[in-house]
């Protein structure tokens, strides 16, 4: 028994091959076919078109509630609260004697030691000549006192003397004390519970920076 293959006639009655595409299509190589639209993977139809002069090698914005964006929003904040706050407190003397450069000299001294009034003035970040002039204003007030360095004589050393290490503390327990006012009269209960548990993290900050 013979099969014989089903062939579609057109009108004319030739017998017509396989249909290999629509009527008047072109029958070139691919590469001259006007190109359609092209979309991304996955977008449909309805997709939004991109916007004239975009370009998608830039990324888009950083949405604004990432982590670095928090942080350094957060970093600025700090920064404009904190900063005030620590001037004033800088600032305020309570015998009304002691300039802010004094001051900071004799918290110096107290927290490291002993030091030349060039190592004073390098950490001060001045020049040794104003240095040499605070020196000399609190050695007349009888707060600092001048003495040859045991370890080597060619060194003058400043070291802090029982006045001016009782003045600074009685400096420091005046300003903790404006500041304890402030935190009890500005804030609720729970207010000063939250900045309370916020020292730490302020803490953790500082040893980092």
């Amino acid at each position: 028994m013979t099969t014989s293959r089903a062939r579609t006639a057109d009108p004319t009655g030739r017998a017509a091959g396989p249909a290999t595409g629509s009527p008047g299509a072109p029958t070139g190589p691919a590469e001259h076919a006007a190109p359609g639209p092209r979309h991304p993977a996955g977008d449909g139809d309805d997709a939004p078109a991109a916007p004239a002069g975009a370009r998608d090698d830039i990324p888009a914005d950083i949405p604004a509630d990432t982590p670095g964006s928090l942080a350094e929003r957060t970093a600025t904040d700090l920064r404009i609260a904190v900063g005030p706050l620590v001037r004033r407190l800088r600032q305020f003397r309570p015998d009304g004697e002691l300039t802010l450069s004094q001051t900071s000299a004799l918290v110096r001294l107290d927290r490291e030691g002993p030091a030349t009034a060039s190592e004073l003035a390098a950490g001060e970040g001045i020049r040794p000549q104003s240095m040499c002039t605070i020196v000399n204003a609190l050695q007349d007030r009888g707060l600092v006192a001048r003495a040859h360095d045991p370890h080597d004589g060619r060194r003058m050393v400043v070291s802090l003397t029982a006045a001016g290490r009782d003045g600074l503390h009685g400096a420091r327990r005046e300003r903790g004390r404006r500041l304890a006012l402030a935190i009890s009269e500005e804030l609720t209960p729970a207010e000063q519970e939250q900045l309370a548990a916020a020292i730490p993290l302020l803490e953790r900050i500082t040893r980092r920076v």
